[in-house]
């Protein structure tokens, strides 16, 4: 039996023979001349008529925006199915978000004895968190997480807890999580739509993270081999066009697995595909197709004024508000479904003096609701406080009816 993170039989995506052939989508943004193959005879997997993508492999799969949470596609995404070592992207998440790039983890005999896919650790070890968590991710090192998992929590058990309850807090709620690596276990699964949620989530909430899964090659002095080089087991990262993560897996149980990412025009995409016989094919596919749905919207430019907001006790009475950064979003080629909701959190008023620069709010974009976006809101301009006898004169004039200036 091939455990979690060990190699299956690998089964390439295949050159064109044709250079006019298309995708369904029309379009790719794989890297290489992609030929979509015929689906085989798939036990058990039936495809609906009106499925857009007749070809893909996988029994369950997904593209979901990942700033918004919107499903641009799926198939059977809500099926219960085993993770295999897509399961480390919940471990890499919590460990980002519980630890430090530089704190030094110890590697024990237990976690240096884990079985499956292995970054070849050694009991006594110490590594650095950071460079631990890419080698877990590039070669999806099993030992490398129950070295996470000891670190964080203290014992494989309780990590696990904190995946789950995670993962829940996400809105992934049919997954759980027993162990940090995914090694097979009944109590053990996901779906497809979970799995994207926690991608997505990655993606648009974790430091690091992007970083972490889009590392294609490194060097590190710990890696028991004379190079001391490492290089990512997920082939899309050379695929694909704005490839950026994430992970692969399989077990007999579940099959080929793989999470994807791609950036495009400020659009991050994510696509899982579960026990799929051409992942590598079923992941472009859906990719394409994704991005052929959208288009790039800019919300807000940087640096554009939002709002004027009244200034008290200044030399001028108002100043502009404007975007710290620029918000770019999907939006249906259609012109539907993309539908955005701006809420300002400012004061009423500003007390002067007011430096240009200095926050002064937050703009929170929706959709559906939803928070997806939240951006800092500056003074667009500097204002000084009004002297003390300037303002006396101001008020007496007020008082008088007079028109002080």
């Amino acid at each position: 039996m091939l455990l979690a993170g060990t190699t299956a039989p690998t089964v390439w995506a295949v050159p064109r023979s044709n250079e006019s052939d298309t995708e369904a989508s029309g379009t790719t943004g794989a890297l290489f001349k992609i030929e979509q193959k015929a689906r085989p005879d798939i036990p058990g997997l039936t495809v609906s008529a009106d499925d857009p993508l007749q070809n893909l492999t996988a029994r369950s799969a997904v593209v979901m925006d990942a700033q918004t949470g919107r499903v641009l596609y799926d198939r059977d995404m809500r099926a219960r199915r085993f993770p295999a070592s897509t399961t480390k992207i919940m471990t890499l998440i919590i460990a980002l978000e519980h630890c430090q790039l530089d704190e030094m983890v110890t590697v024990s005999s237990h976690a240096a004895g884990t079985e499956g896919s292995t970054l070849w650790l050694e009991a006594g070890d110490q590594v650095p968190m950071g460079e631990l968590l890419k080698g877990m991710i590039m070669r999806s090192g099993n030992d490398a997480t129950v070295a996470v998992a000891e670190h964080v929590a203290g014992s494989v058990e309780a990590f696990a807890q904190m995946m789950t309850e995670k993962a829940h807090e996400i809105g992934a709620e049919d997954t759980s999580f027993v162990n940090s690596s995914g090694l097979p276990d009944d109590n053990h699964y996901t779906t497809a739509y979970d799995l994207a949620l926690i991608a997505s989530y990655g993606y648009r909430e974790v430091p690091h993270f992007e970083e972490m899964v889009s590392t294609k090659e490194a060097t590190f002095p710990w890696v028991k081999d004379e190079t001391h080089q490492l290089r990512s087991e997920n082939q899309m990262l050379w695929l694909y066009r704005g490839g950026n993560g994430v992970k692969t897996g399989y077990t007999e149980a579940a099959g080929r697995c793989l999470v994807s990412g791609a950036k495009n025009d400020g659009i991050q995409l994510v696509t899982v595909v579960l026990d799929s016989v051409y992942m590598w094919n079923d992941s472009i596919a859906l990719l394409d197709y994704g991005f052929a749905q959208v288009d790039s919207h800019e919300l807000v430019k940087q640096g554009e004024t939002v709002k004027k907001l009244p200034v008290l006790s200044g030399k001028q009475k108002e100043i502009p508000v404007v975007a710290a950064e620029s918000v770019v979003l999907s939006q249906d080629k259609q012109g539907t479904g993309s539908e955005y909701e701006k809420v300002y959190e400012l004061p009423h008023t500003l007390e002067a003096p007011v430096k240009a620069g200095d926050k002064v709010g937050e703009l929170i974009v929706r959709y559906e609701g939803h928070e997806c976006r939240r951006v800092d809101l500056l003074a667009g301009e500097s204002v000084e406080q009004k002297s003390f006898f300037r303002t006396v004169y101001q008020y007496a004039c007020q008082l008088l009816g007079l028109h002080g200036r």
